[in-house]
């Protein structure tokens, strides 16, 4: 039976999306098996798709100090109900802001905490624009969380 891979994000621009799709590739890397990757915008994942996944990656642009207000809608959507069902389940977080990341990495953190997920890489934070070291972190992101629920 196969895990899944939970991948929820709101990528507006340019380089959220080429950060996505660096930490999907890694996901989906042909040595992991066994793993199955679900990509959702985080205005349209829903509790289901929370509580049906074994893993998470949640990826968000830094904006005013905060997380997307999209992702904030998602955890806003599933945070009670998915109480004392998700506790243990990994997650890694990537976040990308112009100036400052800080405020958003402890926004998405401090739920994840209330969650009792288990922090299971380090948060990717880029400050500006991409670079070939910045999307291999990203692939190494993708391919943690993916690995980590190979059986």
């Amino acid at each position: 039976m196969s895990k899944t891979l939970l991948v929820v994000h709101h990528t507006p621009s340019p380089a959220t999306r080429e950060l996505l799709e660096a930490v999907l590739d890694g996901a989906k890397d042909p040595e992991i098996t066994g793993v199955d990757v679900a990509v959702r915008p985080a205005l349209a994942a829903t509790l289901p798709d929370m509580l049906d996944a074994d893993g998470y990656l949640f990826g968000t642009t830094a904006n005013f100090g905060y997380m997307s207000g999209a992702l904030k809608h998602f955890f806003d959507t599933v945070y009670y109900p998915s109480l004392d069902h998700v506790a243990g389940r990994p997650y890694g977080l990537w976040v990308h802001g112009n100036n400052d990341t800080t405020g958003a990495v402890n926004a998405v953190e401090k739920l994840a905490t209330g969650l009792a997920l288990a922090k299971s890489a380090d948060t990717l934070e880029i400050v500006g624009g991409l670079d070939s070291g910045v999307r291999e972190r990203a692939y190494e992101l993708g391919g943690t969380l993916a690995a980590m629920l190979m059986e």
